[in-house]
């Protein structure tokens, strides 16, 4: 049964699937000023913005 509904959602939407491909999820590591410990930046950008959004500081 799991197949005929994933085959069904991949048929209804074939634009929607691929527009999906081009987001990315970015990490960066991102310096805390006060104590030097690591924070994490997560982001979901579009493929073309992934170099703007890893050299914002």
């Amino acid at each position: 049964m799991a197949k005929a509904a994933k085959t069904a959602i991949k048929s209804k939407d074939q634009k929607a699937a691929a527009e999906a491909k081009n987001w990315t999820k970015v990490i960066k590591a991102v310096r805390s000023p006060k104590s030097g410990a690591y924070t994490f930046k997560e982001a979901i950008v579009h493929k073309d913005k992934i170099k703007d959004f890893l050299a914002e500081k």
